[in-house]
């Protein structure tokens, strides 16, 4: 299934750290390499997805790297159908999302046809066309797999 996403880490003097995931791995989970971002004085690099099964492991490859500094780690996830970038970063040696004022993941009910994991939709809540957002699954029917 079709499943555009781009992914964006920002960390300051850790271009040793990231060097690895530049580099094409048939081993890793996940799809593609990173790019660094040219001419960025804080350090960047970019990655793209085109299906959501290539993505998978991203997030776990990224906090399994020695960062020098976890504490300036920011990584931006966007999913096709978010209406913004998602932040995360370390807490305790993982990577969580970190809520943004004005946005809400939305999770909608599971789909008798999806088997890859539902990460919910980011959108935001502050805009006029917030009052067309869907309604909001219960925690209990939200898929609990990670698609990062």
């Amino acid at each position: 299934m079709s499943r555009m996403a781009q992914v964006l880490v920002l960390a300051q003097y850790e271009d040793e750290v990231m060097e690895p995931l530049t580099r094409p791995d048939e081993a890793r989970t996940w799809s593609g390499s990173f790019t660094r971002i040219p001419d960025w004085f804080v350090g960047g690099w970019h990655l793209e997805f085109h299906r959501w099964y290539q993505r998978h492991g991203v997030l776990a490859d990224l906090e399994a790297l020695p960062w020098n500094r976890p504490q300036c780690v920011q990584v931006m996830l966007h999913d096709e159908e978010d209406d913004c970038f998602g932040l995360w970063m370390f807490h305790d040696g993982v990577l969580v999302e970190v809520p943004i004022a004005g946005t809400q993941r939305f999770h909608m009910p599971p789909a008798w046809y999806d088997d890859g994991p539902r990460p919910g939709h980011l959108w935001r809540t502050d805009t006029p066309n917030a009052t067309a957002l869907p309604p909001h699954s219960p925690e209990h029917e939200q898929d609990p797999r990670l698609s990062w």
